[in-house]
Order: C-alpha cells, then sequence, then structure tokens
C-alpha cells in the first residue's frame, strides 16, 4: 500500500487537486477510519448502520468542509478525518436514538447509568471490553454487564478513558493522541500507562473477566 506523505506534501495536494486529492488520501486512511468507527459506533446500532455508510457519509462531509480545512490547517489530515468520523457518528446517534418516529430505545431492551451521555467513551469501552466475555450466561447478560462496567469506568477520568481509547482501541500514535486531547506528547504517554493500571483495577472487579490478546 502506498505510504502517506508528510503534512506539508498533503496540504499541498489538497490545494492543488481537491477532492481528487481527498479521495486519494482518505482510501490511504481509510482502515485507520474503520477502527474509529468500530469503536465509536454504539453496539446497539451494529446491524441497523454499516460501517462502510459511515466511512462514505463521512468522506462526503470532509469534502464539504475541504476548503474550510484548507484555510487553517491546524491538525493532520487524520486527525481531521477522524475528528469528522466522530462528528458523523454522533449526527447518526441522534437520528437514531432522539428521532421520535422510530427510537431504537423502544425496540432494545438495556439498562445503562442515568448520567452517561450521548455517544460516551466509557460506554464504547464497556462494550468493547464485554465482547470478551464468552460464556452463554455472561453473552445473556450482556447489556447489564455493558451498564455495571460503564458505571465503574466512569469512575475514571473523562482524559483517562480518552487516552485509553485512543491509544488502545483507535490505535492512534502517541503523538495523534497528545493531538486529539490538546496535551503534549509526554503527558499522553504518562497518563496512557496511569491509566492503564486504573482500568486493570477495575476489571478486576468484573467476575471471570480476562483479556484473551493479554493486552489489558
Amino acid at each position: 500500500m502506498e505510504e502517506l506523505p508528510g503534512q506539508q506534501q498533503i496540504i499541498a495536494d489538497l490545494n492543488a487537486d481537491g477532492e481528487q486529492a481527498l479521495a486519494k488520501y482518505f482510501s490511504l486512511l481509510r482502515t485507520r477510519l474503520e477502527k474509529v468507527v468500530r469503536f465509536r459506533l454504539d453496539y446497539r446500532l451494529k446491524g441497523r448502520v454499516s460501517e462502510s455508510d459511515i466511512l462514505q457519509e463521512t468522506y462526503v462531509r470532509a469534502a464539504q468542509r475541504l476548503d474550510s480545512f484548507l484555510k487553517k490547517p491546524s491538525m493532520p489530515l487524520f486527525v481531521w478525518l477522524r475528528l469528522e468520523t466522530q462528528q458523523h457518528l454522533l449526527d447518526v446517534y441522534r437520528k437514531h436514538f432522539e428521532a421520535s418516529k422510530r427510537d431504537v430505545r423502544k425496540e432494545i431492551a438495556f439498562t445503562r447509568p442515568a448520567h452517561a451521555s450521548t455517544g460516551d467513551t466509557s460506554m464504547a469501552l464497556a462494550a468493547h471490553l464485554v465482547a470478551q466475555l464468552t460464556s452463554v450466561s455472561q453473552l445473556i447478560e450482556k447489556s447489564r454487564k455493558i451498564a455495571l462496567l460503564e458505571d465503574s469506568l466512569n469512575e475514571m477520568s473523562e482524559l483517562d478513558r480518552e487516552v485509553i481509547a485512543l491509544r488502545h482501541f483507535e490505535e492512534l500514535s502517541n503523538i495523534e493522541t497528545a493531538e486529539v486531547l490538546g496535551i503534549e506528547p509526554s503527558a499522553a504517554s504518562k497518563r496512557y500507562l496511569r491509566a492503564l493500571k486504573r482500568l486493570r483495577e477495575i476489571l478486576e472487579l468484573l467476575p471471570d473477566f480476562h483479556s484473551p490478546d493479554g493486552q489489558i
């Protein structure tokens, strides 16, 4: 696969070739953006909303906002596209969960903490961590376990939850994570190690939990 050039070359290509260059770079970054969608997409919407549709609509969104990005390209292209992806996911959430004409909350039984917000990182973390539980009884109680774990994860600071999500699940580099969070790379690295330790402590309280890949 063709490697992504430096930011200076990317901006020059986008200024010269516009949407044609954007399509090229979006394709090169697609696999990375898929990881963002896979992690951030509310698990209750999977089967109703496809990841490929999310990415296609994100591309359209980015193409419409390309001129605005190029006026002040203050962040790397991937970080900008990730931001556009996350914003589109929020729009999708609102459409499915807040539209009165078809409310998926009426179709899916799910108990979650009253304070949990839409698109909350703790819910995404809980859903992915609980997905590692494989026994029949665990699967039957999946939504309940997600809610319980989500409640525990909310005891972590928002920044700590985000740094784990970005580094471990979205697989951003430390520099990209720092860019997204608006902190120094050294601070992002220290916070990631500290947050992982706290997460392990939380997971020890979940009965029968195990991490098959050994990474948490």
